[in-house]
């Protein structure tokens, strides 16, 4: 595959879409690590008090990956979690194809702020202490 067709493909699946959901995070099977996700939800959840992760298909696995760390460091609780299969539009067959679907929502849990905020912390010592 050529390098603008990868370029093209990747733009493609990064779906930015204004559904009037500020605090939605569409996942997608690019080449994006796991906590390029964990810290954008961390950043949302900041904003937004709660973030909703949604993947098609393969990505699944990431969302579920990103809901869990969140879960396990303490900074985030379950709230809801949706899953269904969407219908696709293939163009290569010129039939629409069924994917799963997860929508995880998740929100700030209570000690999301003296967690982050000590995490902060942290990076502002070893910084000095790199420094010096």
């Amino acid at each position: 595959m050529a390098a603008v067709e990868q370029i093209t493909e990747g733009v493609n699946n990064l779906s930015v879409v204004d559904s009037g959901k500020k605090n939605r995070i569409q996942v997608s099977n690019t080449k994006k690590p796991l906590f390029f996700y964990v810290n954008l939800a961390k950043r949302y959840m900041q904003q937004h008090n709660e973030v909703e992760l949604s993947a098609l298909g393969m990505a699944i696995a990431t969302v579920v990956s990103v809901a869990e760390i969140l879960k396990n460091g303490g900074l985030a609780v379950e709230k809801k979690i949706m899953t269904s299969t969407v219908d696709i539009k293939d163009d290569s067959r010129g039939q629409p194809v069924q994917k799963a679907k997860i929508e995880i929502l998740l929100e700030k849990s209570a000690d999301f702020d003296e967690i982050m905020a000590a995490a902060a912390e942290e990076a502002e010592v070893a910084a000095v202490e790199e420094q010096s």
